[in-house]
């Protein structure tokens, strides 16, 4: 593939990760939706997400950079499904049997390990096990989880073709 058409690719995915990003933070701020930890964390992996192909489109990366950056896209991409997968499974969890509240994210980080913050977070509350906007009969972690799934699946194949063709001009004299 060109340099052209991997900084293409990586420009698509760049402002299809940005306009989920503004989606999330623009529902969060103008439609009032309150914020859960774990929210937090799939809009912070959103934010990941867009900044690994922005630098991606900037480096124009060779064929090993181009492996490094879709690796680090599947990376973030399975981090984003297992974040808002468990999202999606506390929205079907009665939030009576969830914790009430959590302290915020950067409390937890300043007085407990960042593995016991995380630990919490993924525990869930029952502001996360809440449904307060929905789309097509879809709640926001379930399109977040969407999104991942989508990334997740077009990094893999695009890694996975990558080295294939890498691994051919490797064989051939």
């Amino acid at each position: 593939m060109s340099l052209a058409g991997s900084r293409l690719l990586f420009s698509l995915v760049f402002l299809v990760g940005a306009l989920a990003s503004w989606a999330a933070f623009n529902l969060q701020s103008g439609g009032g939706l309150e914020s859960c930890p774990l929210w937090g964390v799939q809009r912070l992996l959103l934010l990941m997400f867009g900044g690994v192909n922005l630098l991606a489109v900037v480096q124009g990366p060779g064929r090993v950079g181009r492996a490094v950056y879709w690796g680090l896209n599947l990376l973030l991409g399975l981090l984003g499904v297992i974040t808002a997968g468990r999202h999606v499974l506390l929205q079907n969890i009665p939030s009576e049997q969830l914790l009430a509240c959590l302290p915020d994210m950067s409390f937890m980080l300043r007085h407990l390990s960042w593995w016991q913050a995380l630990k919490l977070t993924f525990m869930g509350t029952s502001d996360c096990a809440e449904v307060t906007w929905t789309l097509l009969d879809m709640s926001l972690p379930e399109w977040s989880l969407l999104f991942f799934v989508i990334m997740l699946i077009f990094s893999g194949y695009r890694l996975l073709r990558l080295l294939r063709v890498t691994r051919k001009a490797a064989v051939l004299p």
